[in-house]
């Protein structure tokens, strides 16, 4: 399973004081069948991150034997070609479900060129689907990108 946030975030409107808060967009995509998933976070941050890829896990049904993730903070405390140093509680996270984690090395993107065809086309599909509606809360946010994410799912 490869794994990234969207560069491209959206907003949800707070009800109460009517100010927008940025939502990030995690996505996930498996390897071999191009099954995607997305979620919108409130931030990038190990909590969001750890909680989105548990979830991811359970709408694959399965986990996956390696994990590639960025070099995102969250998950790596220090980025190196060779030993990357992988924060202790997205260890535990990969230890607890049986998989590995291999984050991509710095300045390779080839090495999640498949997650990033997946931002694309989540970009291209489900952002730009629904850059024009309001969202009121996170969970209406991923509500819509549910559905959207089935609708890309089942597309030839």
């Amino acid at each position: 399973m490869f794994v990234d946030y969207s560069g491209t975030r959206m907003s949800v409107i707070d009800p109460t004081t009517g100010t927008a808060r940025p939502a990030e967009i995690f996505i996930a995509v498996m390897g071999a069948s191009n099954m995607t998933y997305a979620e919108a976070t409130w931030s990038q941050t190990l909590p969001d991150w750890i909680g989105a890829h548990t979830r991811a896990f359970a709408t694959f049904g399965a986990v996956p034997a390696l994990v590639v993730s960025d070099n995102l903070k969250s998950g790596v405390i220090r980025a190196c070609f060779y030993e990357p140093e992988i924060n202790r509680s997205y260890a535990e996270m990969a230890a607890h479900y049986g998989t590995a984690i291999l984050p991509a090395r710095p300045y390779k993107p080839r090495d999640k060129a498949k997650v990033e065809g997946a931002v694309l086309l989540v970009q291209r599909w489900i952002i730009a689907r629904l850059r024009n509606r309001r969202f009121f809360s996170l969970e209406e946010l991923n509500a819509a990108i549910r559905d959207e994410i089935a609708r890309l799912n089942t597309r030839v």
